[in-house]
């Protein structure tokens, strides 16, 4: 059985003032850091074959971070850096809200083709990874993405915000990804909550 497990990446300085990240490049501050090294600190203590990170660097770097502590081979798949945005990039909620009431920013990436490409993604692992344990480092938007697909339309999951640095577990059973859990935080010194063992 391949198994996912979906890890956010830290905080940046953008996460706290709430401006929309996309594709923009933005890096894990120290906050984020210690959530990545918590991460790792976790993590550790269970096999992986594969660490498989979007390319963006605070994805990139948490999961660089995360491999500290597990040795597996590193991959960058493109098919899993954040949606694009477009004009929206850059601008805080309130700005968004001012600029574009209808959530429909200029030049973001179409919402068909951004779930294709993760489709294909998720496709891609479990043709290269067939039956092994990967750890993938992605974004909020494609990890909320994701979930959404899995779980048709799942109103829980729509309204849940996915925090920082929380872990999330899929499993390819009976010809389908199946979702586990999702939005684990208690490894995170900040929240209290029990964690579901993966």
């Amino acid at each position: 059985m391949t198994t996912i497990c979906l890890v956010r990446h830290g905080e940046t300085d953008w996460n706290v003032i709430g401006k929309l990240q996309g594709r923009t490049d933005i890096p894990l501050n120290a906050r984020g850091i210690s959530q990545a090294e918590e991460c790792r600190d976790y993590l550790k203590a269970y096999d992986w074959d594969i660490v498989v990170t979007s390319p963006l660097m605070r994805a990139r770097k948490t999961a660089e971070i995360i491999n500290e502590g597990i040795q597996a081979s590193f991959v960058v798949m493109e098919e899993f850096q954040e949606k694009s945005f477009g004009e929206a990039e850059g601008m805080t909620a309130e700005e968004r809200q001012a600029t574009f009431p209808n959530h429909n920013y200029t030049s973001q990436e179409d919402t068909t083709v951004f779930h294709q490409r993760l489709i294909k993604g998720l496709s891609k692992i479990n043709e290269l990874y067939q039956d092994q344990k990967v750890l993938l480092v992605a974004h909020g938007a494609v990890i909320h993405a994701l979930l959404k697909l899995l779980s048709d339309g799942n109103p829980e999951i729509e309204r849940t915000p996915l925090f920082n640095a929380c872990i999330s577990n899929l499993h390819f059973k009976e010809e389908k990804w199946q979702i586990k859990d999702y939005n684990q935080v208690a490894h995170l010194s900040e929240y209290h909550n029990p964690l579901n063992k993966l």
